[in-house]
């Protein structure tokens, strides 16, 4: 048997385990106190310091117990906040059975008793105590027990059970623990125990059912009874701390003391002492961040339909100053690259920004997910991670969907829940490259400024209720998103959520009041400890918080704080819900007591007020103050009261200080100041005081709109201008001192690293080989064979591509232009100070002596390299700055130390120096003695290299040592334009050049004798040049005559160096004969010695070239007198046509130069190593960070070095843009700036921005060149089943007949009958006189594959007067005609009622501005569906209205040719164009669709639009102003009934700002927009082309451009065509369809016209328009498979050359060629109807394969088409074939011919046969064909239907390839023309195509191919070089 003393132990211990936790499983430790006595609840009414005393526990025999019937005393919340403090974690509370239930009934409880019971427990959940509910002591009650006996009694076992059910029922909520009994040990009878044992049990089995889904899997309890514990310890002494031994997890903080502690700790410091600055460094790992916030910076407040927040809403309500709102903000939106460039020059490793999310979910919740929201935010956090910064993301800061805010916002309950949602969104999307999330940042700013005080939005003034109801759901908001990312995320994202606090320290005002030390610590309590305490100690408030908010309530009588309650469950979930604690602070408060305000608000109910220090530093913000010691104090406060439970890192998640912007924005020392003293006393507290503070974040990376303050407050790092649209960003003096902290980990300098490789050659001689001199001219006249007959197609065709790894990108600078400080510590003068300082002789008078201030600014430099992420820096040194007077003996010891600085810190940041030694600055002490016109300066100037190279070489490994010498001589000592001023253009230049030759060799020879073994470097010479093009090439003088200009000024010093030590001879032979001419005894030229020669060849290691410009160049004899330089060349030279104007009228942009000169350099030097060391784009000061222009200069000369590179082998090392900044210009001064940074020379500070052009070659180096983007690439696929393949044309485009049968005359007749209204005075009298060539126009349809034709109805041929009175029927016979003609052959009509043609007798009634017009045009249409609507089942009512309104209406440059009304006959116009279209459409519907079946619609015509500036929010929305105005202005009405909003507002706003009294717009009655909308059975839609639009402000001017307020321009970049509004832009044709789309509901759509012109000799080989058709049809095939756009059909404009309105007949889009010279007008194809005809045969595009597509095999049409030309013709590489250098393409043509040449043995028979072929010729071919020897037919294998010059052209530049002398043709003396070409097709069809393919035989322009290539390679076939294999050129 059981021992009775061991049995109690069991069963007490089963007892025991009865409570359980809530935490998962987590072992709990209970330090528990009570129960309460009577005789202690008395003494607490009367005696407040008796909560200082624990009562003993209550004897069993005593009737002291503590029975709970009425109000609790209001002092025992001071109690239990007491016991809290000591670490008391549960009280006891015993039940009283019979008190609860009188008669054991759960139906009659007594009420006061569970009433008084709940309040007790609700006091102790309050004061953050666990109660530990006893439901009886042991023995039954003696009511109970004298009815029912014992335990053992199975009634009063169920008695028991019913009262625990209602006690687990009525106090569940509050309750986590419980005992069934106490004194177990009281039952003496064993039957007892065990009775109450199975009791026990059977409650415990209740409780889990009731409460299943709170229970633990393991239940440990490990604790004890305090109440004799505490007793034995003084009560002002006690600090008890108690650890969990099981977890190691301490579970309460020592909050009663946390806040005088940290107040003892410092109180007793000095001021000195507290502001003793530590010097040091942070530890490894910490992590440094700046900030902004979404709302602050973003702006894009309603793109992409972004969701309204708060903010939005506060700031159009005009809350804030100003009436400033947040619309455009920073436009941080458009700018994510401006930004990160920022981050990057500060070299800022994390940024912390928020999510907007009513970006994301524009409602609040997930079902409204906005796509381009999230994509916004993917490219900023991509964009960062590729500059290696870390994202950090706030989820909320503060704006809040209005959605969200009209049901409430953070006061409803369900918002909880959304921003669960939308946490988890963003967890799942991001996570994978965001591992630091903060849930919210400053949430009691919301609380508090947005629900209490309603400064802040949403504007709610209730500091009783929702300040707090507020607090409570984000608490639980901020729990359920961690939760979530703990669940969810976690694992596989690694991440860390924490929650971003915001507090200022509370001292004490009275540092000797204890109450005033309370009030502090109730500060902190209700700001800080309102959110941190839940979250990071127990899940509830602080028990001091809410005993104060009570104790207020019950003192005012009234409710003036109402604290909601969390339950138990909600407290376990909140509790440790953080990685980190982020803590946001500025400054500190003075707190003293302020005792009996009823007041709402914090202040009111916590009992203080709040004050600063007038001593304190004030900033822009009347809240902030520099108090930076209250920074440690509360990281130490926090640590503390907080972290002692939750042992987690802060994160100081803002920092930051505001200023005004009235002051000196850019010079931010107070900024400065600031952040230095809060870091340092953040170090302070990690270093001292061992608090874990890993990061410090400053606030802000840029001005922001700072919420009521608006932007009249700047916490920037950087200065934003937000008074210009595009919204620059300047670094302010702070962010380069924060970027200085980072670097050094806080504030000791850190020493350089040491010097890494980075040009991995190590060569012990790298001279060059010997070179033989040039030809005159030069063989490198190869260029301009090669690349001076290109087409402007093949001259602008963009290559894609990158430049191989390694390559070198860089920018450059000089000395004298960007570093000022001309006199500054020891600098001695330059020729460019002395110069200068001349009144008249710079403009302006501007000079050098601060120029960019870069010698105080090295930081400020380094930040645009760092931001650039460039390799290289070219920089030149200033000689008078090291050595003063030019010699050694006045080394400058501070000028060489500037240098170190700049060189050290840019190995530090792994950028290669480029050094120039000299760069025109020349020591003006040695000018003195003549300069460069002295002999002794080789000599000085090799000291000086010397010097430089034994001083700075260990570190520079790149030495150029001239620039530009051809400068030094020609521009300083020639022309004198330059100091030293010197005017003789004679001799002068070329005694210079002399010198300056051998003295870059004396100093290559110094470094390579002395440093090259041991330093590794590269030196050279940097050379300029531009490219020269000639008058004709096909003149040898012309090409001898650019071949001179080259050598004069590229050669001049490279053929010294690069080739024999000369000067070349075309240079030595011109100088020499001038000079004898005359009359001098020898040349002006000098000449080298031998050994000189040998001395200076070879003297460079690369081949260093900076260029600028192209100009065209003609021989002229130039006149002897004055000897010049100049007139020595015998050339004059002018701009190139296609070249473009910068600021510098001298050096025009004409990027396809580029890649000639780099052809020019490596042939004619031996294909060396290049770098481009300079190369840039001046544009004016009104430009300064939007440089659009250079952009474009940049995108395409770095393509065209990218061509040199990758298409024709020239070895490019590297890229340098000139310049870094701008700078001083030379002579122009600050007029023009070159810079990538646009710098204010009108500010003492010289700050720095960047342009949009720095982040644009940003792209580049990051990108290594033009990668081909994914909408570039073609894709491979098929339209759907019965897909419309159509091509268009217009009846008087086309048909002439202006008068025939009967026909009417129409507005064009008489507009083109008008002067000079068209172009060439031409007309459509006849046009292509399609009315009489039927059957040709339908054999021209069948060769294209085409199964739909568009051609549109002449008005006036059907109805004459444009009325219903007189139907012309020989005109209604001409379309019959013409459809049967089409059916027959199975094309189906598609048939245009109106394509501009209005008849005239209506247009002398007013036209399309007279309303009746619409019942005019129903006729017409009446009277055209009746008689031909059995045919043709495809209907376009109006063709292009926006054309015939604002074209004919407003500019008035087509018919009818009105443009004095522009303001307001557009409109009318196309007002009633829309009614007239409506009223045909429901004609058609009402009374032909059900018996014809056909459809109806309209075509609309638009541009697609791109701004011109895509990070501008301002072109943006012109961009789309630009669509809505012309796609939007028609299509909107038939889709949705009525104009678009955009058009309405703005002209209605204009219109009445005007002093109109209505808007100029015409408006539909409510009828009529029922009537227009639906009007569509499909969208009919025509494009051409793009433009780059920007917001114009037209003023007051009243018409359409001015009411759309854009201007447009194209980019540079484009494929131009013959008409100058068209540009080839085939990615956007996508982009458009797919607005339509989107727009308009999916639509089907019809592209109704869609091709390219062509102006001037024609040219059948039309490459431009078959890659035009190529791409554009392939962006729709991408449209419609990718997108989801229903394209039915696709239709090409136009099908042959016609009357192209008022440009006349000289633009050309036909896919047939009309020859006009012929009167028959023969049609002609044209290589892209060949092409045409394959897609549509094809349908589209199939998979690419080794042999042709089925549908690629076109069956003959009677006769011969065109042969398909590569659209790319230009992408060639050289190849070696047969010992010749050819480019690919023309290698393989080669091959054809030789293989043609060889088919047949001999060529006897050729020879026989050629008279009897010539004889048999037809008269109607051209002679020239027979001096080729080729019969007819075969032509036609090679170019069908040759005209007689383009024959001889072609038949000269093949050297007769079908002649008696050729070999390979099969001929017979008798042999007929047809056997000829079946035995011959295999050699001539391969070869007239690739002859085709590369324009060997073009008609009408010249070869491509030469002859003389031709004859080189059969000559080198027949000295037996064999034959290749086929592929070995490919």
């Amino acid at each position: 048997m059981v021992k009775m003393k061991d049995l109690v132990r069991i069963l007490f211990l089963c007892l025991l385990s009865f409570h359980w936790s809530c935490i998962h499983g987590e072992q709990t430790f209970m330090l528990l106190a009570g129960p309460l006595t009577n005789h202690f609840v008395k003494d607490l009414k009367t005696n407040p310091s008796a909560r200082l005393i624990l009562p003993p526990e209550v004897p069993p025999d005593s009737d002291d117990a503590f029975v709970c019937r009425g109000p609790l005393p209001s002092q025992s919340r001071d109690y239990f906040q007491d016991l809290w403090r000591r670490g008391v974690t549960h009280f006891k509370v015993p039940l009283s059975w019979l008190d609860v239930l009188p008669i054991g009934d759960p139906i009659h409880p007594n009420k006061e008793t569970v009433t008084c019971y709940k309040n007790l427990l609700q006091q102790l959940a309050r004061a953050g105590i666990q109660p530990l509910l006893e439901l009886h002591r042991s023995t039954l009650p003696e009511a109970l027990e004298s009815r029912y006996g014992g335990w053992e009694n199975p009634d009063v076992r169920q008695m028991f059970e019913n009262y625990a059910s209602f006690v687990f029922t009525t106090f569940g909520d509050l309750v986590d623990s419980y005992i069934t009994f106490s004194h177990f040990h009281e039952l003496g009878d064993l039957s007892q125990y065990q009775s109450a044992l199975q009791v026990h049990t059977n409650v415990y089995q209740l409780h889990r059912h009731m409460f299943r889904a709170l229970q633990s899997t393991e239940i440990y309890v490990i604790g004890c009874d305090v109440t004799d514990l505490l007793l034995k310890f003084d009560q002002g002494d006690i600090s008890l701390q108690i650890d969990n031994p099981l977890s190691g997890v301490k579970e309460k903080s020592t909050s009663a003391l946390s806040y005088q502690k940290v107040w003892e700790k410092f109180r007793t410091q000095s001021p000195s002492e507290r502001d003793l600055f530590l010097n040091g460094s942070f530890p490894d790992g910490f992590q440094w961040a700046v900030s902004t916030e979404s709302f602050k910076v973003e702006g894009g407040w309603s793109e992409h339909r972004k969701g309204e927040t708060v903010w939005d809403r506060f700031g159009h309500e005009g809350h804030v100053f100003d009436n400033q709102t947040a619309d455009l903000a920073c436009d941080s939106y458009n700018k994510v690259d401006y930004d990160v460039y920022l981050l990057r020059g500060m070299r800022v490793p994390n940024y912390q920004f928020s999510i907007s999310w009513a970006r994301i979910f524009p409602t609040g919740q997930k079902e409204s997910l906005l796509k381009k929201g999230a994509l916004y935010y993917d490219k900023l956090i991509d964009t960062l991670l590729q500059s290696g910064i870390e994202p950090t993301v706030t989820l909320h800061h503060w704006d809040l969907p209005q959605a969200l805010q009209d049901y409430g916002g953070w006061t409803n309950d369900s918002i909880v829940g959304a921003f669960k949602d939308f946490a988890d969104f963003c967890f799942s999307r991001f996570g994978d490259r965001v591992k630091t999330w903060n849930t919210f940042s400053s949430p009691w700013v919301v609380s508090n400024s947005g629900y209490g005080t309603g400064e802040y939005p949403p504007g709610i003034k209730d500091p009783i209720v929702s300040s707090y109801q507020v607090t409570h759901n984000m608490i639980k908001a901020h729990a359920e998103a961690w939760h979530v990312y703990n669940e969810k995320y976690r694992k596989q994202q690694g991440g860390k959520v924490g929650i971003a606090l915001n507090s200022d320290w509370a001292e004490p005002k009275n540092s000797a009041s204890n109450q005033d030390i309370e009030a502090a610590e109730r500060y902190l309590s209700f700001t800080l400890g309102g959110f941190a305490y839940p979250v990071f100690v127990d899940g509830d408030y602080p028990a001091l918080l809410k005993r104060h908010i009570d104790q207020k309530n019950i003192e005012c009588g009234k409710e003036v704080a109402r604290l909601p309650v969390f339950t138990q469950a909600e407290r376990q979930r909140i509790r440790g819900t953080a990685d980190f604690f982020g803590l946001n602070h500025h400054t500190t408060r003075l707190v003293n007591y302020s005792r009996g305000s009823c007041t709402p608000g914090p202040e009111g109910v916590g009992d203080f007020q709040a004050h600063i220090d007038p001593s304190w530093p004030t900033t822009a913000s009347s809240r902030i103050q520099s108090v930076p010691w209250g920074l440690r104090r509360l990281v130490n406060y926090i640590a503390a009261e907080y972290l002692s439970v939750t042992t987690v890192p802060i994160y100081i998640t803002g920092n930051g200080v505001p200023t005004e912007y009235s002051s000196d924005v850019l010079n931010d020392t107070q900024r400065i100041d600031f952040l230095k003293a809060y870091i340092n006393e953040a170090m302070k507290a990690i270093k001292l005081d061992s608090v874990a503070v890993q990061r410090f974040t400053v606030q802000s990376l840029i001005d922001g709109f700072e919420g009521p303050q608006g932007y009249s407050q700047r916490f920037g790092l950087h200065f934003v201008n937000f008074e210009n649209s595009n919204r620059p960003r300047t670094p302010k003096a702070s962010a380069y001192y924060v970027s200085q902290v980072i670097e050094r980990n806080g504030f000791e300098e850190t020493r350089a690293s040491p010097f890494r490789h980075i040009f991995g050659k190590e060569k012990e001689s790298s001279r060059l080989a010997h070179l033989p001199p040039s030809e005159v001219p030069s063989k490198s006249k190869v260029v301009w064979e090669k690349f001076s007959p290109q087409s402007k197609f093949q001259k602008k065709l963009y290559h894609y591509g990158t430049f191989p790894v390694g390559f070198q990108w860089g920018v450059s600078t000089s000395a004298y232009q960007i570093e000022g400080g001309w006199n500054a510590d020891g600098k001695g003068s330059s020729t460019w100070d002395t110069f200068t300082h001349k009144p008249g002789m710079i403009q302006n008078n501007d000079n050098g002596d601060v120029a960019c201030d870069s010698y105080n600014k090295i930081e400020e430099d380094l930040y645009m390299l760092r931001a650039l992420k460039v390799k290289t820096y070219r920089f030149s040194l200033s000689w008078p700055r090291i050595f003063p007077n030019g010699y050694r003996a006045s080394l400058n010891k501070k000028g060489v130390d500037y240098y170190n600085r700049l060189i050290d810190r840019l190995i530090r940041y792994n950028i290669t120096p480029m050094v120039t030694l000299h760069h025109w600055d020349l020591p003006q002490a040695l000018q003195d003695i003549n300069g460069w016109d002295n002999i002794t300066m080789i000599d000085i100037f090799n000291d000086y290299c010397d010097f430089c190279y034994e001083t700075f070489g260990d570190r520079v490994k790149f030495w150029m040592t001239f620039n530009q010498p051809h400068t030094i001589a020609w521009v300083g000592y020639g022309l004198g334009a330059f100091p030293p001023n010197i005017k003789k253009p004679a001799d002068a230049p070329y005694r210079v050049a002399h010198n300056l030759l051998k003295a870059h060799a004396s100093a290559y020879h110094t470094y390579d004798d002395k440093y090259r073994k041991t330093q590794h470097g590269l030196v050279s010479i940097s050379l300029n040049a531009d490219w020269v093009e000639p008058l004709d090439v096909n003149i040898p003088r012309e090409v001898d005559a650019a071949d001179r200009a080259l050598q004069f000024q590229l050669g001049w010093f490279a053929h010294p160096i690069f080739k024999n030590g000369d000067y070349p001879d075309a240079m030595k032979w011109q100088v020499g004969n001038k000079s004898e001419l005359q009359g001098l005894s020898e040349s002006r030229l000098p000449s080298f010695t031998e050994g000189e020669k040998a001395y200076i060849q070879g003297t460079a290691d690369v081949f260093c070239i900076n260029a600028y410009t192209t100009r065209r160049v003609h021989h002229v004899t130039s006149r002897l007198s004055p000897k010049s330089y100049e007139f020595d060349q015998d050339i004059a030279i002018k701009n190139v046509e296609d070249s473009q104007e910068t600021a510098m009228k001298e050096l025009r942009t004409a990027a396809w130069g580029l890649r000639r000169l780099l052809n020019w350099i490596k042939e004619e030097y031996g294909n060396p190593e290049i770098y481009i060391t300079e190369n840039g784009v001046s544009t004016n000061t009104a430009t300064t960070d939007d440089d659009t222009y250079r952009i474009f200069f940049l995108k395409t000369y770095i393509d065209e070095a990218l061509k040199a590179h990758n298409l024709d082998g020239v070895h490019l090392k590297g890229y340098t843009a000139w310049s870094l900044m701008d700078a001083f210009e030379w002579l122009n001064g600050y007029s023009v700036g070159f810079g990538l940074h646009h710098v204010d020379f009108k500010h003492p500070d010289r700050p720095r921005t960047p342009k949009r052009s720095a982040h644009y070659y940003y792209d580049i180096i990051r990108d290594n060149g033009f990668p081909l983007p994914e909408e570039e690439k073609p894709l491979y696929g098929n339209f759907c089943e019965g897909f419309a393949w159509s091509v268009a044309t217009a009846s008087y485009q086309i048909e002439g007949g202006w008068r025939a049968d009967g026909k009417g005359l129409s507005i064009w007749d008489k507009f083109a009958h008008t002067p000079l209204k068209v172009g060439n005075d031409d007309n459509g009298d006849v046009a292509c006189d399609s009315y009489h060539k039927i059957n040709e126009d339908v054999d021209m349809l069948r060769r294209l594959k085409v199964n739909h034709y568009r051609f549109s109805i002449s008005w006036p041929r059907i109805l004459p007067d444009g009325t219903t009175r007189k139907i012309n029927e020989a005109g209604l016979n001409y379309y019959h005609h013409l459809i049967d003609a089409l059916l027959a052959v199975n094309i189906k009509p598609q048939v245009t009622l109106y394509h501009w043609d209005l008849p005239q007798a209506l247009q002398d009634v007013g036209g399309w501005e007279n309303d009746t017009i619409v019942k005019r045009f129903r006729d017409y249409a009446d009277v055209v569906f009746s008689n031909l609507g059995e045919k043709v089942k495809f209907w376009i009512t109006i063709n292009e209205p926006y054309n015939v309104a604002n074209i004919g209406h407003g500019y008035g440059t087509a018919a009818p040719g009105i443009s004095f009304r522009p303001g307001t006959a557009p409109y009318i116009v196309a007002h009633n164009l829309i009614k007239a279209h409506a009223e045909a459409w429901h004609l058609y519907n009402d009374r032909y669709r059900a018996k014809q079946g056909g459809i109806v619609g309209i075509t609309i015509n638009s541009d697609w639009a791109l701004p011109r500036n895509p990070y501008k929010q301002e072109d943006i929305d012109a961009a789309r102003r630009v669509v809505e105005f012309q796609i939007g202005w028609f299509a909107h009405p038939v889709f949705n009934g009525d104009y678009n909003k955009v058009m309405k507002n703005r002209i209605r706003e204009r219109s009445l700002a005007a002093g109109l009294p209505k808007s100029r717009l015409p408006e539909f009655t409510p009828e009529e927009v029922k009537r227009i909308k639906g009007t569509y059975d499909y969208f009919g839609f025509n494009h051409y082309t793009t433009v780059l639009a920007f917001n114009m402000d037209y003023k007051n001017l009243q018409h359409y451009d001015a009411d759309r307020g854009v201007g447009t321009i194209h980019d540079r970049s484009w494929l131009d065509s013959g008409s100058a509004w068209l540009k080839v832009t085939p990615p956007w044709f996508r982009t458009i369809l797919n607005f339509i789309k989107e727009e308009y509901g999916n639509p089907i759509i019809y592209i109704t016209e869609n091709g390219i012109s062509e102006r001037g000799n024609m040219n059948l080989n039309d490459i431009h328009r078959i890659h035009y058709y190529e791409n554009y049809i392939n962006q729709a095939l991408k449209a419609y498979l990718l997108d989801g756009v229903d394209i039915r059909g696709y239709t090409a404009w136009t099908l042959m050359d016609n009357l192209e309105w008022a440009t006349g007949f000289a633009e050309k889009f036909g896919l047939f060629y009309i020859n006009r010279s012929d009167p028959s007008l023969p049609r002609i194809p044209k290589q892209s109807a060949t092409h045409y005809a394959t897609i549509v045969n094809c349908n589209g595009f199939p998979e690419p394969s080794h042999t042709p597509h089925d549908c690629q095999i076109l069956e003959p049409e009677g006769t011969n088409m065109p042969l398909t030309t590569p659209s790319s013709p230009d992408v060639r590489m050289v190849v070696d074939f047969l010992g010749l250098e050819v480019s690919a393409p023309d290698a393989e043509v080669a091959l054809y011919v030789l293989l043609g040449f060889t088919v047949a043995g001999t060529i006897t028979a050729a020879f026989l046969t050629y008279k009897f072929i010539r004889a048999k010729n037809k008269s109607n071919w051209p002679k020239a064909h027979q001096s080729c020897g080729l019969p007819r037919t075969c032509w036609a294998f090679l170019i069908p239907k040759f005209t007689s010059k383009a024959m001889t052209r072609a038949c000269s530049s093949v050297s007769c390839l079908g002649s008696h002398s050729s070999p390979g043709w099969k001929m017979g003396e008798a042999m007929s023309e047809e056997r000829f070409c079946k035995e011959n097709a295999k050699v001539l069809k391969p070869t007239g195509d690739r002859m085709h393919a590369l324009g060997l035989l073009p008609l009408g322009t010249g070869p491509t191919l030469q002859g003389p290539l031709l004859l080189r390679l059969t000559k080198a076939w027949s000295l037996g070089a064999g034959r290749p294999a086929p592929n070995s050129w490919s």
